[in-house]
C-alpha cells in the first residue's frame, strides 16, 4: 500500500470516528422523527476519558494483515471501510443508529417526501430480523396480509439476519409490478408463512376523513408527512362549516413521521403547553411547546391507538392523554421513543444516530414502554377488515357520551 493511499484511509477513518462524537449541525426531517427542535449534543474531546486509552493501531494492524495475507489480492476497499463503520455502529446495540451508503441514504429519505416503488410497510430492526411497525393503508403489503408486529425472517428466501437494515430495505423495494416474497411469523404464532407481494408505486396521502352517524368526524392519520398539517386544517374547516363537535382521530398503525408536523398538529387540539420533551445523554430536558392556535379545542375527542402506533403518533397520543384533552382507546402503542439525527459524511454516505429519548409532557418515557390507552380493547386485522371494528365502535360510543 503506498504512503499516500494509507494516509488517505487514516484520515477517512478518523473523520468517521470524530463524526460519531461531534454530533451537531446538519439535521433533517425524517420518518423516524428528525431533530427539528434545536437540540445540540455536548461535544466530546477525544483526549478526554476512555477514547485516549484505545489503541487505534489495532485497526491498522488488522487492515495490513488483510492486505498482506488475504488470498484475494484485490479486495473492495470501499466495502472494507463501510464494513468497519457498520461494525463500529453495530457494537452500540441500538437498532435506530445505522450507517447508510449514498444510495441507501437517498432511498431512506424518499418515504415522506414523495412516492417510490415498493410494498408500503414501515419496519424496524430487532434481534437480527425486521419487525413490522405497520403496513400503510391501501398499499401492497397490507393488501397481501402483512400485519403490525409481524417478524420478517427472509426476503426472497435470503435470511434477513445476514443483511444490514439498509440492505434489507433495498431488497424489499423494487420496480413496480415485480414480485417479492417475505417469509414472516405473525404475532402470536410460531410457524413462518411465505407472503407474495407485487410491488407498486407507494403514494402516501396521510389523512382521510368521513362523517359518521351524521355528527362525528372520523379522521384517519396514516403518518405525519409533508401534507398532514394542511389536510388536518381542511378537516378543521369542514368541522367548523358543518357545526360538528365530536372528533375521532385514528392513529392505529401510524409509524410516525416529521416531528415538527406532529407538534403543529397536536397544537390544534390543546391549549398552550408542552407537547413533548427530549432527554439527552447528559440528562438535560428540552421542551417543545405548542406552536399554533387550537382549532379543535372545544370538540369532544377520542384517539384510537394500537401496537402499530409509533414515534410521532405516540407523541400525539401522549400529549392528548397528559393534557387530559381526550380519551385514548385501543391497545398499548409500539414504544419507539428515541430521537435520531442524520449526519452526512463527505462521500454522501450517512449515519443516523440516536441522540435523545422522548418523554411525554408529564415526563413519562415512551421508548420500549409505549402509551397505554385509557380504555383497552383488543382486536385483530380480520375483525377490522370484516367490518367488526370493536375499537372504533367503542370510540363512537365514548364520543357520544
Amino acid at each position: 500500500m503506498n504512503k499516500g493511499y494509507k494516509k488517505f484511509l487514516r484520515i477517512l477513518v478518523t473523520i468517521i470516528i470524530i463524526g460519531l462524537v461531534y454530533i451537531a449541525g446538519y439535521t433533517i426531517g425524517h420518518k423516524n422523527l428528525s431533530l427539528e427542535s434545536g437540540y445540540k449534543p455536548k461535544l466530546v474531546n477525544l483526549q478526554d476519558g476512555k477514547p485516549k486509552d484505545v489503541d487505534f493501531s489495532l485497526f491498522w494492524d488488522s487492515w495490513n494483515i488483510i492486505k498482506n495475507y488475504f488470498f484475494n489480492t484485490n479486495p473492495d476497499i470501499k466495502k472494507m471501510v463501510y464494513g468497519a463503520i457498520n461494525g463500529m455502529i453495530n457494537s452500540l446495540n441500538d437498532p435506530y443508529t445505522m450507517f447508510m451508503t449514498p444510495e441507501e441514504g437517498k432511498n431512506f429519505e424518499e418515504d415522506l417526501s414523495g412516492s417510490f416503488d415498493g410494498i408500503g410497510v414501515e419496519v424496524s430492526p430487532r434481534e437480527g430480523y425486521l419487525i413490522v411497525i405497520s403496513p400503510l393503508d391501501d398499499m401492497p403489503a397490507k393488501n397481501a396480509g402483512i400485519r403490525s408486529k409481524d417478524v420478517i425472517a427472509k426476503i426472497d428466501g435470503e435470511d434477513v439476519g445476514q443483511m444490514t437494515y439498509a440492505q434489507a430495505i433495498n431488497k424489499i423495494r423494487g420496480v413496480k409490478g415485480s414480485e417479492v416474497v417475505l417469509t414472516v411469523i405473525h404475532d402470536g404464532e410460531s410457524d413462518p408463512v411465505d407472503i407474495k407481494i407485487i410491488r407498486d408505486t407507494v403514494t402516501v396521502k396521510s389523512v382521510k376523513w368521513e362523517i359518521k352517524d351524521g355528527n362525528i368526524m372520523y379522521v384517519r392519520i396514516s403518518q405525519f408527512g409533508e401534507d398532514t398539517f394542511d389536510l388536518i386544517n381542511q378537516v378543521a374547516d369542514e368541522v367548523s362549516q358543518k357545526g360538528i363537535n365530536k372528533i375521532i382521530i385514528d392513529v392505529r398503525d401510524n409509524p410516525g413521521g416529521y416531528l415538527q408536523k406532529c407538534i403543529d398538529i397536536t397544537s390544534l387540539f390543546i391549549n398552550e403547553g408542552v407537547v413533548v420533551q427530549e432527554k439527552d445523554r447528559d440528562g438535560k430536558i428540552t421542551q417543545s411547546k405548542t406552536t399554533r392556535i387550537p382549532r379543535f379545542n372545544d370538540d369532544k375527542l377520542v384517539v384510537l391507538i394500537n401496537g402499530g402506533s409509533a414515534s410521532a403518533s405516540e407523541i400525539f397520543a401522549g400529549a392528548i392523554k397528559d393534557h387530559k384533552r381526550g380519551v385514548l382507546i385501543g391497545e398499548k402503542s409500539f414504544g419507539k421513543g428515541s430521537v435520531q439525527t442524520m449526519q452526512t459524511l463527505k462521500d454522501g454516505s450517512e449515519i443516523k444516530v440516536t441522540i435523545a429519548k422522548w418523554l411525554t409532557p408529564n415526563g413519562d418515557a415512551i421508548d420500549k414502554l409505549g402509551i397505554k390507552p385509557d380504555i383497552e380493547i383488543k382486536t385483530d386485522e380480520s375483525e377490522i377488515s370484516s367490518g367488526n371494528d370493536t375499537q372504533l365502535k367503542k370510540a363512537i360510543e365514548e364520543v357520544n357520551k
